[in-house]
C-alpha cells in the first residue's frame, strides 16, 4: 500500500521525510514516480494536475495538504465519491491570527494614513480610534475564522462573523444567510475573509457588497482570490468607499506583473503566505488517517465534497 503526494507547487520532500521519521516503514512515493500507480490507495495533493487522480485505480483517500480543498474540486475529473479529508492544525490557526492581527493593527493604528503622509513629507497625527469601537467582521467561522474571532474579541475588538448558518462564539455576535449579509457588512470597520470558495461564495467580495460596508472601511481577504472581483476593489479604492485592501491571495498566482494591484498603494500585497502548512506540525494526523483507512474506520477532518468544505 503506497502514499503517493501529488503537488506541483510544494516541494514533497519534507512531507516524505516528516511521515518517515514517524513511520520509517511508510510506503512514501512521489508523483509522477510511482513505482507502481496501482499501488497507491492514499494520496495527499496540492494543485495536482488536472485528471491526474484518474490513473490510480485503487485510490481509497484523497488528503488536502492544507486546510482548503478547492484545488481538489477545481478539477473536472474529481472522483467525489472517494473521501476527502484536509489538514485542522492548532499551528496554522495560531499563524493565520498572527497575519490577522499584524494587517488589522496596520489599519487600526492607521500605518497606511502614515505611510501615505511620508512620502507628502506631511507631520500630521491622526486621531485614534478606541479598540472597544472598531468591529472586525470575519466573513467564514470554521476553524480559523473562529480561531482569529475569538481571539480579536479578546484583546477588545468589538467582533462580529457571518457565515452559512448561525455559530456560537463567546464574544462574537453571529450572522448567517443571504437575509443577514448586508446587516452583517453595515457594521464593519475591517472586513476579513476567511470563507471557503464554493459557487455561492465565488465572486462575494464585489462592489455590491463592498458598497454595504461603511464608507472607508479596510478589507483583509486571506481566503481565495476568487472571492474578490479585482476590477470592483480599484473601483472601491478609487471611490474611497474602501480605505485600503490587504491581499494575500490572487485569482492567478504568483500574480502578473503587470496587474495593476502591484502599482496601486492602497493595496498590501504578500504572496499567500498568510499560514503555510508546516509537514512536521500535520504529519501525526495524516499518519493518524492513513492508519484509520487501513483499518475501515471513520477518518478525521473528512470533507463534503458536495459542499466544498
Amino acid at each position: 500500500m503506497t502514499i503517493s503526494i501529488i503537488c506541483t507547487n510544494k516541494d514533497p520532500k519534507p512531507w516524505v521525510a516528516a511521515l518517515r521519521a514517524l513511520d520509517p516503514t511508510l510506503d512514501v512515493q512521489i508523483w509522477p514516480n510511482e513505482s507502481r500507480k496501482a499501488d497507491v490507495e492514499f494520496a495527499l495533493c496540492w494543485n495536482h494536475p488536472e485528471g491526474v487522480l484518474r490513473d490510480y485505480p485503487n485510490l481509497r483517500c484523497i488528503c488536502s495538504m492544507g486546510a482548503g480543498i478547492d484545488h481538489l474540486l477545481n478539477d473536472e475529473f474529481f472522483p467525489k465519491d472517494l473521501p476527502v479529508i484536509r489538514i485542522i492544525d492548532p499551528l496554522l490557526a495560531q499563524s493565520m491570527y498572527e497575519y490577522l492581527h499584524t494587517a488589522v493593527m496596520y489599519y487600526f493604528r492607521d500605518f497606511d494614513i502614515y505611510k501615505a503622509q511620508q512620502y507628502q513629507s506631511n507631520w500630521k497625527q491622526q486621531s485614534p480610534k478606541a479598540i472597544a469601537h472598531t468591529t472586525i467582521g470575519v466573513m467564514g467561522l470554521g476553524k480559523l475564522g473562529e480561531y482569529s474571532a475569538s481571539k480579536f474579541s479578546k484583546i477588545g475588538f468589538n467582533v462580529i462573523g457571518w457565515s452559512r448558518t448561525q455559530k456560537t462564539i463567546t464574544g462574537v455576535k453571529s450572522y448567517a444567510s443571504d437575509r443577514q449579509l448586508g446587516e452583517f457588512l453595515s457594521q464593519v470597520d475591517i472586513l476579513i475573509c476567511l470563507l471557503p470558495l464554493t459557487n455561492e461564495t465565488r465572486g462575494i467580495l464585489n462592489l455590491e457588497n463592498i458598497n454595504k460596508l461603511p464608507f472607508g472601511a479596510c478589507l483583509v481577504n486571506v481566503a481565495r482570490g476568487e472571492h474578490l472581483i479585482d476590477e470592483d476593489l480599484i473601483t472601491a479604492l478609487n471611490e474611497g468607499q474602501l480605505r485600503g485592501a490587504c491581499l494575500d491571495v490572487f485569482r492567478e498566482e504568483p500574480l502578473s506583473q503587470m496587474h495593476p494591484f502591484w502599482q496601486n498603494n492602497k493595496i498590501l500585497l504578500t504572496p499567500h503566505c498568510s499560514s503555510i502548512t508546516d509537514p512536521n506540525s500535520v504529519a501525526p494526523q495524516i499518519l493518524k488517517n492513513y492508519r484509520l483507512m487501513k483499518s475501515g474506520r471513520a477518518l478525521m477532518n473528512q470533507v463534503d465534497p458536495f459542499r466544498g468544505y
